[in-house]
C-alpha cells in the first residue's frame, strides 16, 4: 500500500512538473503581466477585482473548455458566438410570455444541441472542411437572430432568469460556480473517459482511429453537440448577466474561445492539449482586458491585444509542432540506423 502510494505521489508530481515546463512560457506571461498591472494600477491587485475578472472570463472558459475538444479532435467551431445569441433568443422570447425559467433554460440549451448536432452529423458524413460549415452555420443563426427580432433588444422582466447569471452564492458570482463545474467536467472527461481518450486518438491520426475500431462519426457529432450545449448555457447566462438579450451578443465569442484554447497550448493540428492550460490562456486575455479596463485605455486595444496574443500563440504552436516533428523526424532515422 505505501509503495502504491508513493508511486502515486511520484506520478502526480512528474505529471506537474512536465505541465510547468510545458507551459513555461505561459505562466512567464502571466506573472509578468500581473506584476505590470498591480504596479501600474493598485486597484488590480484588490481581491473585488479578481472576482470580477473571474465573473468575466467565466463565459470564455465555459466555451473554451468545449473547443479545446474541438481542436483536439482537428476541428474548429466559428458558430459558437451565433449559437448564444440564439439561446438567448429563444428563452428569452418564452420568459417574456411568463413561461418558467426551468423551461426556458431547457428549450435554450435545446436549441444549441441541436445546432451543434447538425453541426456534427454534417462533418461526420461529408468531407466538408469544419472552417467551412461551422461558418455557414454562424452565419444563418445569426441572421435569424436579426431578422425574428428585427434588431431589437429583448428586455428581461424575469427574477428568475434575471438571478441565473446576476446572482451569487455565498458572495461568489453564480457565473463562476457554472465555470467551475464546466471545468471539472470537462477536466475529467478528458483525463478520465474513454471518450477524451478517443478524442485525443482522432486528432493525433483519423485513419488510424478509425482502424482502431473507434467510431470516428459518433464522436464528431457527440463533440459538436457538447460545443453547441456549453455555447448556449454561455449565453443564457450572458443574457441574464446583461438584463436583456441583444441580437449582437456572443460576436466575437469564437476567437476570444480560440485564442485561450491555442494560448493555452492545445494544438490547432489536434492531438495535443488540456484544460488547465485552456484556463491559463482565457486568464491571460481576461487578465489584458481588464489591465486596459484600469487604466482606462480605450476598448479598441483590446481587439489589438487579442490579435497580438492570437498570433503570438498560433506562432508558439507552429513551432511546437515543427520541433515534435523533428523529434518524430530522428527517432526515426535512428530506428534505421539500427
Amino acid at each position: 500500500m505505501v509503495d502504491n502510494k508513493t508511486t502515486h505521489l511520484n506520478k502526480s508530481k512528474h505529471g506537474i512538473y512536465n505541465w510547468i515546463i510545458a507551459h513555461a512560457g505561459q505562466l512567464v506571461f502571466l506573472l509578468i503581466l500581473l506584476v505590470v498591472l498591480s504596479i501600474a494600477s493598485p486597484t488590480f491587485r484588490t481581491a473585488v477585482n479578481f472576482i470580477n475578472v473571474s465573473r468575466q472570463v467565466s463565459i470564455n472558459v465555459i466555451i473554451a473548455c468545449a473547443m479545446t475538444m474541438v481542436l483536439i479532435t482537428g476541428g474548429i467551431d466559428l458558430s459558437v458566438g451565433s449559437i448564444m445569441a440564439m439561446s438567448g433568443m429563444v428563452s428569452a422570447y418564452l420568459s417574456l410570455n411568463s413561461v418558467p425559467f426551468g423551461i426556458c433554460l431547457l428549450a435554450g440549451l435545446s436549441a444549441g444541441i441541436a445546432a451543434g448536432l447538425i453541426n456534427g452529423a454534417i462533418l461526420a458524413n461529408t468531407k466538408l472542411p469544419p472552417f467551412i460549415v461551422t461558418y455557414a452555420t454562424q452565419s444563418i443563426l445569426r441572421g435569424l437572430v436579426y431578422v425574428i427580432t428585427g434588431a431589437g433588444t429583448i428586455r428581461l422582466v424575469s427574477e428568475a432568469y434575471l438571478n441565473f447569471g446576476g446572482g451569487s452564492l455565498g458572495g461568489i458570482p453564480l457565473p463562476v460556480i457554472y465555470m467551475v463545474v464546466v471545468i471539472i467536467a470537462a477536466t475529467l472527461v478528458l483525463s478520465r473517459s474513454k471518450f477524451g481518450r478517443h478524442m485525443y486518438a482522432i486528432g493525433g491520426n483519423q485513419k488510424a482511429a478509425q482502424y482502431a475500431g473507434i467510431n470516428t462519426k459518433k464522436i464528431t457529432i457527440l463533440i459538436y453537440t457538447i460545443s453547441g450545449a456549453c455555447a448556449a448555457f454561455a449565453g443564457m447566462v450572458l443574457t441574464s448577466r446583461n438584463s436583456s438579450m441583444q441580437p449582437a451578443v456572443g460576436n466575437g465569442s469564437e476567437m476570444d474561445a480560440i485564442a485561450a484554447v491555442v494560448l493555452g497550448g492545445t494544438s490547432m493540428a489536434g492531438g495535443r492539449g488540456s484544460i488547465s492550460g485552456t484556463i491559463l490562456g482565457a486568464f491571460i486575455i481576461g487578465f489584458i482586458n481588464n489591465g486596459l479596463n484600469m487604466l482606462r485605455m480605450d476598448s479598441f486595444y483590446q481587439y489589438i491585444a487579442k490579435g497580438v496574443v492570437i498570433l503570438i500563440a498560433v506562432y508558439m504552436d507552429d513551432v511546437k509542432n515543427a520541433r515534435i516533428a523533428k523529434g518524430i523526424t530522428g527517432s526515426d532515422k535512428q530506428r534505421k540506423g539500427k
